[in-house]
């Protein structure tokens, strides 16, 4: 049976099965297990290309490492014995080539450098499958978008009947916020994918290695230069995991509201049955579970910031073995925000929503009062705010006619007289239609559908252009593996 090799120097005491257990981290290294074999490649490679070791050393290493890189790591070097799939692996090693091979893999690197490394390279995979899915729901939304251009609908505010608006304008208020996570996340991606390789327990090594070529080996766009620095920070998870909370924020506001709209007092939209359950007792029951669930995983979204800001706010510089217990908060955090967002696609894409009852509810609630301020300041030079006190003290009489209008002018001692400037019934009537109360509200990013028109091309394009970029990204990383791994076949073929 192999034997944590690590331990076999400076420690004697035999650990009970429980404590081993408690000591690893192997549950959490199964996420970076297959970077691990990566690293381990582009190190010998780099330990080969710097004569730190010998040519035939290296042909003995490569093709074990590249057995595993094709047939799976052996279940065994997941064993809780060994405190970490790194342990693992060269227990493993030294157990089929011997000592003399696999005891030299470990030249020139520290366990603190190469978990730091693999991190970096699953979470950078990690990051572009998110935002992968957030250009899908933000295609769709756009897409809805298109759908409902004249599909009207009342603003809230404090959930308050507020201005009418479109479902499109609407919709694109959350396209551009998922716009900013995928901006947020592109931006983590330039600090994730930075190379700690080389730093070692965290002063470096005296061996001559070259930290640039096994960067460049694995696809990496630099080094994190300081060593110490490169083994001890985690920001760039703590950076990932602010980035999916903000995200999560955004995917519950909108799963709030398509509860809310679900409703059978509001009735604005019908979720697919597949993405509802219903009553164990009430059979007429249609509950929107999925969006429930989706809210609430946000929470432990929030949880897992939390826990991996706490775990790493009082370390000394530099690794300490707290940072063990920081990677599972980063999987967890990850694995709930992707699977929310994936689901949340599905959810938008098959949801059905009811364009006259939206209709319906868009005068209510004086809902348009406002562009009846608007126009009596417009259209009859009145000051805005003797306009706004005009209309509010109409409202508050329950009634926007021409008279209870006059009578709210005079009761403010405002001087003005709207019948006598020219307003009729006629004037008051175009204005509280919530049609005309969209159709003039043409500014950039304004409800009207040529304001949405716009938006909606300038939206795609900026798709279009994240689009590329994550492809871009994506055939680098491909690229380098494919490279990496045909450099080390040539080498002992």
């Amino acid at each position: 049976m192999q034997t944590d090799v690590v331990r076999l120097g400076r420690l004697t005491g035999k650990r009970s099965g429980e404590m081993m257990h408690f000591l690893s981290s192997m549950q959490a290294d199964r996420h970076i297990a297959d970077a691990d074999i990566l690293v381990d490649i582009a190190h010998v490679l780099m330990l080969d290309k710097q004569k730190i070791i010998d040519r035939d050393v290296t042909e003995q290493l490569l093709p074990a490492l590249l057995s595993m890189q094709d047939e799976g790591i052996p279940e065994e070097a997941f064993d809780d014995r060994f405190e970490d799939i790194h342990a693992g692996i060269e227990s493993i090693l030294i157990e089929s080539a011997g000592v003399e091979i696999g005891g030299r893999l470990h030249i020139g690197r520290s366990r603190n450098d190469e978990v730091a490394t693999c991190i970096r390279i699953k979470l950078r995979e990690e990051l572009l499958k998110q935002m992968e899915a957030l250009l899908k729901v933000r295609k769709v939304l756009i897409a809805l978008a298109g759908q409902h251009k004249d599909s009207v609908m009342p603003g809230f505010t404090h959930l308050q009947h507020a201005q009418p608006t479109t479902l499109a304008h609407h919709l694109l208020s959350y396209e551009q916020a998922f716009g900013r996570d995928f901006d947020r996340l592109r931006d983590a991606y330039a600090r994730v994918n930075l190379s700690p390789l080389g730093a070692a327990a965290f002063a470096s090594t005296g061996y001559p290695v070259n930290r640039d070529y096994t960067a460049a080996l694995l696809g990496f766009d630099g080094l994190v230069t300081n060593t110490m620095d490169a083994v001890a920070t985690r920001d760039f998870a703590l950076e990932t995991l602010a980035d999916l909370s903000i995200l999560m924020v955004n995917i519950s506001r909108l799963c709030e509201e398509l509860i809310l709209w679900s409703t059978s007092f509001v009735k604005f939209v019908s979720l697919d049955d597949a993405f509802c359950s219903t009553s164990s007792i009430m059979p007429q029951k249609k509950n929107p579970d999925t969006a429930e669930i989706m809210r609430a995983k946000s929470g432990s979204v929030f949880g897992a910031f939390s826990g991996a800001l706490v775990t790493v706010k009082g370390l000394p510089m530099s690794y300490n073995r707290d940072l063990q217990e920081l990677t599972p908060h980063v999987w967890l955090g990850m694995h709930d925000a992707k699977v929310s967002l994936r689901l949340l696609i599905d959810l938008l894409s098959s949801a059905q929503f009811d364009k006259e009852r939206m209709r319906e509810e868009a005068g209510k609630g004086f809902s348009t009062a406002t562009e009846l301020a608007d126009s009596l300041a417009r259209a009859y030079n009145i000051p805005f705010r003797t306009a706004h006190n005009i209309v509010g003290r109409a409202v508050s009489k329950g009634d926007l006619s021409l008279a209870t209008l006059e009578e709210a002018a005079k009761s403010l001692d405002s001087g003005v007289s709207l019948v006598k400037k020219g307003l009729t019934q006629g004037r008051i009537d175009k204005v509280l239609d919530p049609d005309y109360s969209i159709s003039v509200r043409k500014a950039p990013g304004a409800p009207a559908p040529v304001a949405v028109k716009g938006a909606i091309h300038d939206r795609k394009k900026q798709l279009s252009a994240d689009s590329a970029l994550v492809d871009q990204k994506l055939v680098k990383l491909a690229k380098a593996k494919a490279e990496l791994l045909s450099k080390a076949r040539r080498l002992v073929a």
